[in-house]
């Protein structure tokens, strides 16, 4: 971001935008800007979507692969999951803008379209396949962009205790219990990112602290 003498921060990934106060003019989802723009430095989005193969052959295409593809994240980290609320979120400014090009212009893809998009491109087996590495390519990228040498992902575990070998258990120590398995879904995904830093050349040190 950068902040011009005459008030406002711009951003990067489009200089058009910038961030001012005006109270006649308010979103809710104003924190997905700076997600984009991490977004944008890393590529991570461009990097997706070039994986995802577009089958449509219609003429009247109106939102390209990495604008639906946006759209469906960030409207999940915005806190919705069901695409109906889509309605709503393709016409909030906010959302509009980390869409980019169409979206900023009109309104971002309705509720059938990004459906459509999730159970009928998204599903394709190839585009599947893809999607599987993005774990290992946007860890490796993430690495390349910094200077870290040494990694701690340190994760807390409330105490959920389970019984037997539960899928998503693991043995905590720390608690008092004898022979306490709890819930740690978090441990299972905290490997993805471990195994592929440690197969890096280069790559920071990783050590996890439970």
């Amino acid at each position: 971001m950068g902040a011009p003498k005459n008030g406002g921060l711009r951003l990067l990934f489009d200089r058009r935008l910038r961030l001012e106060f005006r109270g006649a003019k308010i979103t809710t989802y104003a924190g997905l800007l700076a997600v984009r723009e991490l977004d944008e430095m890393m590529g991570l989005t461009d990097m997706a979507a070039d994986l995802i193969e577009d089958k449509r052959t219609g003429k009247n295409i109106q939102h390209q692969v990495s604008g639906l593809l946006r759209q469906s994240v960030y409207a999940r980290l915005a806190g919705y999951e069901d695409t109906n609320d889509h309605e709503g979120l393709s016409r909030d400014p906010a959302m509009r803008a980390v869409i980019g090009k169409r979206a900023l212009e009109r309104t971002a893809a309705s509720s059938g379209t990004v459906s459509r998009f999730e159970t009928e491109i998204l599903t394709q087996e190839q585009n599947i396949d893809a999607l599987a590495t993005l774990n290992s390519g946007w860890v490796s990228k993430a690495v390349s962009l910094s200077l870290a040498k040494e990694v701690i992902l340190d994760i807390d575990s409330s105490e959920s205790p389970v019984h037997g070998n539960q899928e998503g258990s693991a043995y905590n120590g720390h608690l008092l219990k004898p022979k306490s398995r709890q819930y740690l879904p978090l441990r299972h995904l905290a490997v993805v990112p471990l195994r592929v830093c440690l197969a890096l050349e280069d790559a920071p040190s990783v050590h996890v602290h439970w």
